[in-house]
């Protein structure tokens, strides 16, 4: 049985929508809005938060937007709406932090591999052409484009800060997925989650995931939940 839909996660569903369509008509407004790294010349100072709410296509934005709406319903309710705003919004700041962090330890081994002329070279015109080998005379410098600037999108980061909560406070709470024919509790639906995606971004970081998610993003949305739902529960007379 779906929870009722509360209001602010309404709000967000709508504005992830609209932000989905336009950015589905106007190309430049999808790469103005895209999280891009701190030092691509493509980073603008609005993008961590504009990119919570930007999605690469329809079954993205589907699946993210479904979570929001079953984990955040909830939260909400327990919650209020300014407290899961805050919420919302520190857990998908968070993975935007973490992933760029990841995302500089990559920058710092890539850009040792070119040359000065190379590296400006990705750095003036990388966005124009991110995905063309061709372009580029060895992987090298073809590599370096992708860590420079290959951006960000999608509410993934907030919505596993949502997961981790529901896990966190609702750990016994069976959950019947698509996927799983038996019902998991909570807790060790979380847990496996967690411990996929720990795997999948360290296979990243060697080369061998062959995907294109941010798995450190995800981790940040749930660590940056912990930390807050912490920091919360050390105020208990306000928790709830």
């Amino acid at each position: 049985m779906f929870p009722r839909i509360t209001p602010l996660v309404k709000n967000i569903l709508i504005i992830n929508v609209l932000m989905f369509l336009a950015s589905m008509v106007s190309p430049v407004f999808r790469e103005t809005m895209t999280g891009f790294f701190v030092l691509s010349k493509e980073f603008q100072i609005w993008q961590p938060i504009t990119s919570m709410f930007m999605h690469a296509d329809f079954q993205h934005i589907l699946f993210n937007m479904f979570g929001v709406f079953i984990f955040g319903s909830t939260l909400e309710k327990v919650w209020g709406a300014k407290r899961f705003l805050i919420f919302y919004m520190f857990t998908g700041l968070g993975a935007f932090a973490l992933h760029q962090g990841v995302v500089y330890w990559e920058y710092t081994q890539a850009v040792q591999l070119v040359s000065e002329s190379d590296f400006q070279l990705v750095y003036d015109e990388g966005r124009q052409v991110i995905r063309e080998y061709k372009r580029y005379a060895d992987n090298d410098v073809h590599s370096l484009n992708l860590v420079m600037n290959t951006g960000l999108v999608g509410a993934s980061g907030a919505l596993f800060g949502l997961l981790f909560a529901f896990g966190y406070l609702f750990p016994n709470t069976r959950l019947m997925l698509l996927f799983l024919p038996v019902p998991i509790k909570a807790k060790w639906f979380v847990l496996g989650y967690a411990l996929l995606e720990l795997y999948l971004g360290f296979n990243g970081l060697a080369g061998d995931s062959g995907d294109n998610v941010a798995h450190f993003a995800h981790l940040g949305g749930m660590l940056f939940g912990f930390i807050l739902i912490k920091k919360w529960q050390t105020q208990r007379d306000n928790f709830y």
